[in-house]
């Protein structure tokens, strides 16, 4: 099957008139994560909001219903637009949710903290320091 077909037999599926799919289905068909297993993983452990309750991996997801992605440390709030339950190209799995101002302005707020306060181990260039480098740095004390 061509990457045309596969991407229009995915939007059509977006398209059909279906009234409710499994949480953990649509979390993977939306891209949120790589496999299903991850998506099941995040549910279990409570990563998974819809309208603020932790759910368990067969609630069905309905169109309107806002959910709560937490993902490492970044957080996503999203409202449910479209439903599949097959995972398409990209284009396709962002039409089916669509972000919340609030959740993207507090993204951005993050990222701008990130930048301004960069992890200190990631400054070290080179690693750990090697048993010459060790000895060099104990005759520089030393004298």
């Amino acid at each position: 099957m061509s990457t045309g077909a596969r991407a229009r037999r995915a939007a059509v599926s977006t398209l059909a008139p279906a009234v409710a799919v499994r949480i953990d289905k649509w979390l993977w068909a939306a891209r949120f994560f790589k496999t299903r297993a991850l998506a099941q993983d995040a549910i279990e452990h409570g990563q998974v909001l819809i309208g603020d309750d932790r759910v368990k991996l067969a609630r069905p997801v309905r169109l309107g219903d806002q959910i709560r992605v937490r993902i490492a440390d970044s957080e996503r709030t999203v409202v449910v637009c479209g439903l599949s339950d097959q995972r398409g190209p990209a284009p396709v799995a962002q039409s089916l949710y669509e972000e919340t101002d609030e959740s993207v302005r507090n993204r951005a707020q993050r990222a701008a903290w990130r930048r301004a306060n960069p992890e200190p181990a990631h400054a070290i260039r080179g690693g750990r320091p090697t048993k010459r480098d060790r000895r060099d740095l104990e005759r520089l004390g030393s004298s």
